[in-house]
């Protein structure tokens, strides 16, 4: 009886053992065939890290190779919460290292994440004292932060990116796809830890963005932006532009405005300050858009020089308006005309042209279209056709009025003055090159049109130098070369329609040397007071603009006081 008990026991312990061996048979069959592709992705997933690889984005230079922007490695911060024990320390401790919020760090360690950043692009103080700290489930990787070295030159037309290196304004925007390049990728091992290994088991490496080499000079930049200050502060001016051109090329030297900002602290900067106005602003140009009116007239021959006007000893009675000369003047010769600004002498010289004609002109200096420039934000500015004026209009739009430009439309208008008659377009990249210095896109000087001929651009541009010698451009005079120029003060208009009389536009536009333009200049101070006559405001920023540019671009040393900051 004992044994046979004995007996049946021992079977049905092997028999529990055999059922459950069978168990772990059918278990070990149905990991193998069923879940062994996610038990050895999810092996995989725990040793095996993948981490983007950031391309280095472009460097943006200046036509002599002087760095604008360009990318610097740093420390970003991440944290593995579910592997912080502790995290209420671990706030505590980075609280007084990285400057947030205590909630922001409640809050990202909170999260139920393998991976989460806590902060980006350290400064290496920063970085060094967290690392100190040795706290596991932090750790850091290498990002890119964009430095800008001159930090408010040439913001504009720079621009800047975002944190994580994509163009959100200027150049950096507008030329994105160039300069951000494409990520590439590796699959790092990871200890029991999850800590990562310095082994990399696959890598796909980063293509780098390419540099872009811009037509600005570094130099004459900071002399353009130097001067364009010292107006918008001494006048106490709303805002203000300057555009220096090659006038042969449509090279842009120098573009500025004011108000202006930092490019490596723009996260508050509002949108006044970043709008570049040289491009997108609107205004009524007053009489330096006379240029137009006076080739136009001596391109169909309809005057000369020598011609006289009598300019109704400064008020005239035309189309129901009264037009007013800021000077009074009777009889001026055509060349007075424009070297004394009368509006009068203008308009009866428009009178002879016809609107037909003066909208033909117009359009074929480039005002009322886009010129083309490669900055996004151009505007194509304003002008009627003579279909669509009034009967007073023919006593307007000769003079600046009822016509809206744009500070570089004026650039290249004055630039067919001085290079014989050609509209070029303005350019503001040079070339795109990769980061071995092939070039990959080349721009040239492009010919728009031809607007007069040499002989009526040598005219003009003897009268415009009478300008600056004789008349309201007196103050635009630089020492030791020849300039030509003409001057404008134009009213705003209020918001209901009418012309004020207390803010103005003060305009210069011209070129220097005379003889051999090098250069043109567009300056425009919005809203200065007290002054605000262009002759006054601008003219004498034209005018130390001019010297220095061309000192320095004939090798000539400017001198210590000139360049100081």
């Amino acid at each position: 009886m004992y044994i046979s008990n004995y007996r049946r026991k021992c079977e049905a312990v092997f028999l529990i053992f055999f059922i459950f061996l069978l168990l772990c048979i059918g278990r070990l069959f149905f990991i193998q065939f069923f879940r062994s592709d996610y038990l050895a992705s999810l092996a995989k997933k725990q040793h095996n890290q993948l981490v983007e690889l950031e391309p280095r984005r472009g460097t943006i230079y200046d036509c002599n190779l002087k760095a604008q922007a360009f990318n610097m490695s740093m420390d970003s911060l991440y944290a593995v919460p579910s592997v912080i024990k502790n995290k209420e320390s671990v706030v505590n401790q980075l609280l007084s290292i990285l400057d947030v919020e205590r909630s922001y760090l409640v809050e990202r360690l909170s999260r139920k994440k393998s991976f989460i950043w806590l902060a980006r692009k350290l400064t290496p103080e920063k970085a060094e004292r967290t690392r100190k700290l040795n706290i596991k489930g932090l750790g850091f990787l290498k990002e890119t932060k964009r430095i800008y070295p001159n930090s408010y030159l040439a913001s504009h037309i720079i621009g800047f990116s975002g944190m994580d290196n994509i163009g959100l304004e200027g150049i950096e925007r507008g030329f994105n796809n160039y300069l951000k390049g494409s990520p590439g990728w590796a699959i790092f091992l990871r200890d029991a830890r999850l800590k990562k290994l310095d082994i990399w088991e696959k890598m796909v490496l980063p293509q780098d963005g390419m540099d872009l080499i811009l037509t600005i000079d570094e130099v004459i930049q900071y002399i353009a932006e130097r001067e364009l200050d010292k107006a918008f502060n001494d006048f106490h001016a709303k805002g203000a532009s300057i555009v220096v051109m090659d006038p042969h090329t449509g090279r842009i030297l120098a573009m500025a405005n004011r108000p202006t900002y930092d490019l490596n602290d723009h996260a508050s900067v509002s949108k006044d300050s970043i709008r570049n106005r040289a491009i997108c602003d609107l205004f009524e140009p007053g009489s330096v858009f006379k240029i137009v009116t006076a080739s136009a007239a001596l391109e169909e021959k309809k005057v000369s020089e020598s011609d006289v006007f009598f300019c109704e000893n400064g008020a005239y009675r035309v189309g129901g308006r009264i037009l007013h000369d800021h000077t009074s003047h009777g009889n001026l010769t055509f060349k007075q005309v424009i070297e004394e600004s009368s509006n009068i002498g203008t308009v009866k010289v428009a009178q002879l042209l016809g609107a037909d004609t003066l909208y033909r002109y117009i359009k074929a200096f480039g005002f009322g279209s886009k010129l083309g420039i490669d900055l996004s934000g151009e505007i194509s500015g304003m002008i009627s056709p003579p279909r669509a004026w009034s009967k007073t209009s023919i006593t307007a739009v000769p003079i600046g009025q009822e016509v809206g430009v744009t500070a570089l439309q004026l650039a290249s208008a004055i630039s067919v003055i001085a290079n014989g008659g050609q509209l070029m377009k303005p350019y503001i990249i040079d070339s795109v090159r990769d980061n071995q210095g092939r070039i990959i896109k080349q721009n040239k000087p492009v010919l728009i049109r031809k607007v007069i001929s040499v002989d009526t651009a040598m005219r003009i541009k003897k009268i415009l130098t009478g300008v600056i010698e004789e008349g309201t451009g007196k103050l635009g005079k630089v020492l030791g070369f020849s300039a030509a120029g003409k001057t404008g003060t134009a009213q705003k208009l209020e918001p209901n329609g009418s012309y004020s009389h207390n803010k103005f536009v003060a305009s210069f536009i011209g070129f220097c040397p005379a003889e051999d333009p090098l250069l043109t200049i567009v300056v425009t101070v919005d809203e200065p007071h007290p002054y605000y006559f262009g002759g006054v405001v601008a003219a004498p920023v034209f005018q130390k603009v001019a010297g220095d540019v061309i000192r320095y671009l004939k090798g000539n040393q400017i001198p210590m006081e000139a360049m100081a900051q």
